[in-house]
This record gives structure tokens, sequence and C-alpha cells, in this order.
């Protein structure tokens, strides 16, 4: 499965601890057509370069993708 365009969930809801970015706030790198701008470089971190997309985690729209990674977010809270 690829990327939804204009989605960015995977970018908004979840936390990103190497980037100080907090859950539920836009990374600093997403462009405003909700696209990575330092996708394939060697700067972005491990854990985005790891995650990949599936139909159970996008959902059938960027709305169901930002409800299912912020449940997974809250659920592994320390």
């Amino acid at each position: 499965m690829n990327c939804r365009p204009g989605c960015g969930a995977c970018c908004i809801a979840p936390s990103i601890s190497s980037l100080n970015k907090p859950a539920g706030v836009p990374c600093l790198h997403l462009t405003a057509d909700f696209r990575c701008a330092i996708f394939g470089q060697p700067e972005r971190p491990a854990c985005c370069s790891g995650l990949q997309p599936t139909m159970e985690m996008c959902g059938e729209n960027r709305e169901a993708a930002i409800v299912w990674l912020s449940n997974l977010e809250n659920a592994t809270l320390p």
C-alpha cells in the first residue's frame, strides 16, 4: 500500500520523540500539501521511515487514520 496523497496523519497524530514533536501537533517537516519534506533523507527519523501504511492504520480517509493513530498513541503511553 502507498501513502494516501494529502493525508499526513502519521506526521500529526503520533509523538516523535527524536524531533520533540508531541502527539496531535503537525511535524515541522510536514509541508502544506501534507508531505514529508525530509522523506528519503538521512535526517528522517527511523521511526518515520519504519512506519509503513496499511489499510488498518490508514482506514478510508485521513480522519480515520488520525483517529486510529491517536488511539494507538494513547494506548502506548508510558
